[in-house]
């Protein structure tokens, strides 16, 4: 009897593995986050397109594991030529919003590149129009007003404000917006969907063909000052490998959070988790802050919640 309330206790739908999914999420995105900006700035690791690589090696190989031995996703194969160009597109896009967002670390601190960040509803429905011609009811418009203004003034109560750090930050949201929207058009037909994971899968060794020679040709000192800044500091080749093995746990644990909840419950748990975040990151990296930052990130936030409430009831 014991045995079989333990084993429901932890079925796919029971709250104790949900509770263990979110916990999974939050853990791996924020930790991603704050251990980029700890290698970047703090290590003095100064090679945002190699860590990137390093990312993706890691979701190639932990993505191959986790279908061909654990059997966490079921694999699902590309059906034609097409396909897999379109597949190395989206991979392009990606690499270019992973690295721009690394490279944004380097210059600015946790708190205000998720202000940046937050503004990828903003940027998707932009894309969305420019793209597809979709409209949105003006009202979901109105409500993406607060999310840029809060980062325009976040932006001038920043004590820490790098153009070039913001620069490739909006850069790097925009690019994450413009792949969400390339991913709805080039894989919507039903016999070429994908899954997020098996997307991952296919995506991450095209990346990392793209990222390879990217890092020998604009970080070709990348080897001997790894190796020198792993001598002197003898944890950052572990702290490297979990960053890594983080980045491919994220993906995962987005998907399954999705799967096995919904994907307004992600949305929800995405705006908590900016607000987190900063929080950690600035009892932990001591960036100096302003009201004024604090009020701009606020009204960012909220303005995301207003335009994922407005879409989500215009449904």
């Amino acid at each position: 009897m014991s045995s079989s309330s333990s084993s429901s206790s932890t079925s796919p739908s029971s709250p104790l593995f949900i509770a263990a999914l979110i916990v999974l999420w939050y853990s791996s995105n924020i930790g991603v986050l704050l251990l980029n900006k700890l290698l970047l700035s703090n290590y003095g690791f100064r090679f945002p397109i190699f860590l990137t690589m390093c990312h993706m090696s890691a979701c190639a190989l932990l993505s191959y594991f986790s279908v061909a031995f654990l059997k966490v996703f079921p694999l699902q194969q590309i059906r034609s030529r097409s396909q897999l160009l379109r597949i190395a597109t989206l991979g392009v896009v990606f690499c270019a919003s992973v690295v721009g967002g690394n490279i944004s670390l380097r210059y600015l601190p946790v708190s205000f590149n998720q202000a940046v960040g937050a503004t990828t509803p903003f940027f998707t429905a932009v894309f969305a129009y420019l793209v597809t011609f979709k409209r949105e009811a003006w009202v979901t418009y109105a409500a993406l007003v607060p999310v840029v203004t809060g980062v325009m003034i976040a932006s001038g109560g920043e004590p820490s404000f790098h153009l070039y750090g913001f620069i490739m930050c909006i850069s790097a949201t925009a690019a994450r917006a413009f792949k969400s929207v390339l991913q709805g058009i080039l894989l919507s037909s039903e016999g070429e969907k994908l899954n997020s994971m098996n997307l991952l899968l296919y995506m991450s060794p095209i990346a990392v063909l793209v990222l390879l020679p990217a890092t020998l040709l604009m970080e070709p000192d990348v080897l001997e000052v790894t190796l020198s800044l792993g001598m002197k500091h003898r944890f950052m080749w572990l702290l490297l490998c979990i960053n890594s093995v983080a980045a491919y746990l994220a993906n995962l644990s987005n998907f399954l959070v999705t799967k096995h909840t919904s994907a307004l419950t992600l949305q929800v748990l995405g705006n908590a988790k900016g607000a987190v975040a900063v929080v950690i990151s600035i009892l932990l990296f001591k960036n100096p802050v302003t009201f004024i930052g604090i009020g701009g990130y606020t009204m960012t936030v909220m303005g995301v919640i207003a335009y994922g409430e407005a879409k989500r009831r215009l449904k």
